[in-house]
């Protein structure tokens, strides 16, 4: 299994959209071709975006479904603990998390729409990537 980083924007696209390479990603989590990893800080992120009005006016989900799904995606995740800060500088200082969940969960990729910023730190791991979901399905291909 290819361990994982989901960020938040990769969530709530599988939730938002029917279709597409997020939700593909999300549904290759949910049956083991990828093993997604999460930590304090992301689990926290998760719940306060996907807790938001904003975001999901327009959904054809309710509350109670994305929760569901939410719990479902929980599920398959590996929990791991962030013991060393390493602080990659990058642009939007709220990412910095997701490089440190990675590095600590030894994840190949970070699987987010926001790769621009991921790749402009100061401090760089050479056996992690940054793509977006529909990348991430070309390089690593799951069932689909």
């Amino acid at each position: 299994m290819l361990p994982v980083v989901v960020d938040t924007n990769v969530l709530v696209g599988a939730l938002r959209k029917q279709a597409g390479a997020s939700r593909r990603i999300v549904r290759a989590c949910l049956t083991g071709d990828y093993q997604p990893l999460i930590g304090a800080a992301l689990f926290a992120e998760y719940e306060d975006v996907l807790a938001r009005e904003g975001p999901w006016a327009d959904s054809s989900l309710s509350a109670k479904q994305r929760d569901e799904v939410f719990e479902g995606f929980l599920s398959a995740c590996r929990w791991v603990e962030v013991f060393f800060a390493w602080r990659p500088n990058l642009p939007d200082e709220a990412d910095n998390h997701l490089v440190e969940l990675a590095v600590a969960g030894n994840a190949a990729v970070i699987i987010t729409r926001n790769t621009r910023d991921l790749v402009r730190g100061e401090l760089r791991f050479a056996s992690l990537q940054a793509l977006t979901p529909e990348q991430c399905l070309e390089t690593y291909p799951c069932r689909p």
